[in-house]
């Protein structure tokens, strides 16, 4: 599909409502947005007339890391909100007024396709590139020549079409730079935008506008109220899909002191309309985010100093159950008859969960990975409010449990080895013959970095070696590995083993 076609599918599909729960303004009730069909039936915006007309049944979802919005399982929640599985004694969402039951059924959204030379030449016009891309391997390229100083724009060609943006200035970046404040931590270039004031909120959107335009997403919902660095203000856009709301497929933009973007990521093709499923009303997906966001029970400093003698629970009671003493033998000693091993009551075991109050509910799309794709699956996306911290979003994936396979058992890795770690960011010294790549890792593991070259692109690997019987804290710091290539990079892009996504460049 074409550039063109694939921004006129969207202004169409953006012509109907988006199916949303809303807060009613005077009494606190939650309401559901819906559109007339032609004939004049009610039926949920962004849920297509044939949804439940499907041939068949829908095959059944494997939703990677359970049916939260995130894909590490459990509750999804926006990036850098409390946790809610953090409370080891759980935290209960309640609605405050009445949830709306929403469509009765909606589709999955996957990438299909490859990405053209157009849509990758319309994104960098917007992006202020200029040049031809050109395609190394599966990466889209357009970045400059020669010593790598300028922008930079690296595009999966599969669909979805992951794209990233950066900007080099150049400049002596880590051991090669002078230590003090102007030197910038490894893996970073030296940013042009230091010691300067952001622009304003409107301001940055209106910088992000053409991109936005570009990528068919200028119905987005955005916002820049982030800054970073003291000077580059940072605009999120979550696109509208199938009439739909979205949440986890972000355009994010950097944009500089100046009003251009310095840098940025997101995804280029729209996914396109897949299978249709069951789905259920906001209150039962509350009640399973609620399930899955119980407490594990109190832990570390606060249980029991010892466990309970046999035959006795933790409040003294005798293993029959019944308020009586527990059996005595004859030196005097409790709990020689046998009995159930009862752990002990403690002060936090015996707590009540934290309770959120959930001010709105609107029916969308979540980000999901599914038999190793990503996709967007029907969710309900829950405003939740605390009394002493800002609103944030939870979500609870909306299809049918019944349409849901359970996780599959992750096969067993061997000893001591932990899956690959994705590469952040890269940068070269050397005349290009050394790379220098940089990721998240534990405090207690060690790493390698080996890179394949082939003359089409150089791709990474991390290896995380641990010792399984070793107890550590569960910290993540950045590392930065440095690898010589046979070889200058040149402009050969940088891929990442585990994700297959070209690496931003540093």
């Amino acid at each position: 599909m074409s550039g063109t076609e694939n921004v006129r599918r969207r202004r169409n599909v953006v012509a109907a409502s988006v199916a949303a729960g809303v807060l009613l303004a005077g009494g606190g009730g939650v309401y559901l947005a819906v559109a007339a069909t032609a004939d004049g039936e009610a039926m949920p915006a962004g849920v297509s007339a044939e949804a439940g007309d499907t041939a068949g049944s829908p095959p059944p979802l494997r939703l990677e890391g359970g049916s939260g919005g995130d894909a590490g399982g459990g509750p999804g929640i926006a990036p850098g909100e409390p946790d809610p599985g953090g409370n080891p004694n759980g935290t209960v969402y309640k609605a405050k007024g009445p949830l709306p039951q929403g469509p009765s059924s909606a589709a999955v959204h996957r990438p299909e396709g490859l990405v053209t030379s157009a849509e990758v030449t319309r994104l960098a016009e917007a992006l202020g590139i200029e040049g031809r891309p050109s395609l190394v391997g599966d990466v889209w390229t357009i970045g400059p020549e020669k010593d790598g100083r300028g922008p930079r724009l690296d595009v999966a060609r599969k669909a979805p079409g992951s794209w990233t943006y950066s900007w080099y200035d150049g400049g002596p970046v880590g051991d090669s730079c002078l230590k003090g404040p102007a030197c910038p931590p490894p893996g970073r270039a030296k940013p042009p935008t230091a010691g300067r004031t952001p622009v304003s909120e409107a301001a940055a959107k209106a910088a992000a506008a053409p991109v936005l335009k570009a990528l068919g997403q200028d119905d987005a919902k955005v916002t820049a109220t982030q800054v970073m660095d003291g000077s580059v203000r940072v605009v999120n856009a979550d696109p509208v899909v199938g009439g739909l709301p979205t949440y986890g497929w972000s355009t994010g933009l950097h944009i500089g002191p100046d009003g251009r973007p310095v840098a940025g990521s997101g995804m280029l093709e729209e996914p396109a309309k897949g299978a249709t499923y069951p789905v259920l009303g906001a209150e039962k997906a509350l009640a399973a985010l609620n399930e899955a966001s119980k407490g594990t029970g109190p832990i570390g400093i606060g249980g029991c100093a010892t466990d309970p003698p046999a035959g006795v629970d933790g409040n003294g009671v005798g293993g029959n159950g019944e308020d009586e003493p527990a059996a005595v033998d004859g030196n005097g000693k409790v709990g020689t008859e046998p009995g159930p091993d009862v752990p002990c009551r403690s002060v936090a075991g015996t707590a009540s969960p934290t309770e959120v109050p959930v001010t709105a509910a609107v029916f969308g799309l979540a980000a999901k990975d599914v038999a190793g794709e990503r996709l967007l699956v029907p969710a309900w996306l829950f405003t939740a409010d605390p009394v002493d911290a800002a609103p944030y979003t939870v979500v609870e994936t909306a299809v049918a449990p019944e349409y849901l396979a359970p996780p599959a058992k992750p096969s067993p890795p061997d000893e001591g080895t932990a899956p690959v770690r994705r590469v952040e960011s890269y940068r070269t010294a050397d005349d290009g013959r050394k790379l220098s790549v940089t990721f998240w890792g534990g405090v207690c593991s060690t790493y390698t970095a080996k890179a394949v070259e082939t003359p089409e692109k150089v791709t990474v690997r991390i290896d995380e070696k641990s010792d399984p019987g070793r107890v550590c804290i569960a910290i993540a710091k950045e590392i930065t590995l440095t690898v010589t290539l046979q070889g200058p990079l040149g402009d050969r892009p940088v891929v990442d083993a585990a994700s297959g996504q070209a690496v931003p460049r540093r």
